[in-house]
């Protein structure tokens, strides 16, 4: 028996395990307010499953359904919350994946890198206007520290949000690695 005679319901399978794991996790951060990064990074970590045996559809498809879902589970109410996920989270691990697999030359790679942290430096821009209003405050620092930073937002978008995206390009990279190996071991 051909040892992939079984890859397009592995392919399935994988996918729909990913987008449950994905919706139920951002329908919690959403929901809940205050584990939404937790939210947002086990859906990243979920959506890494179908691209480690490279089903690159099937990762695409448990984006979208990820995305659909999560809003019918309840994002609806806090819409502005999920747009994040939408425009960058949940679709970075996709696109590294095919930029890796599919650029044969390692040096596109390092001219891909600026592109991904000015998307990551647009979605910061855009939930920044949309999940904050355009306005950063609290209780937790000094106000005139969030009156520096809303003043400067775009100095310290394009600095120190780019170093942010490069730093987290690379760690979700890392985490793709770990979760190639862990999905090797399972399908052994």
């Amino acid at each position: 028996m051909p040892k992939n005679r079984n890859s397009k319901s592995f392919e399935i399978a994988l996918s729909g395990i990913a987008c449950a794991i994905a919706v139920i996790f951002l329908s919690l951060g959403i929901l809940s307010g205050w584990l939404l990064a937790t939210g947002y990074f086990m859906g990243i970590i979920a959506l890494m499953l179908p691209l480690s045996k490279k089903y690159y559809l099937g990762g695409l498809l448990a984006y979208l359904a990820t995305c659909i879902l999560a809003v019918i589970m309840g994002a609806a109410a806090k819409f502005w919350d999920i747009v994040p996920f939408i425009m960058f989270f949940g679709l970075h691990p996709l696109v590294n994946a095919v930029l890796r697999d599919k650029l044969v030359k390692r040096w596109a790679l390092w001219v891909a890198l600026p592109i991904k942290a000015l998307w990551f430096d647009v979605a910061l821009i855009v939930g920044y206007y949309l999940v904050f209003d355009g306005v950063l405050g609290g209780s937790m620092l000094p106000q005139n520290v969030y009156d520096t930073v809303n003043n400067y937002f775009y100095v310290f978008v394009f600095t120190v949000g780019t170093v942010i995206g490069v730093v987290y390009d690379f760690l979700v990279t890392r985490c793709q690695f770990a979760v190639n190996a862990l999905i090797r071991k399972i399908n052994k």
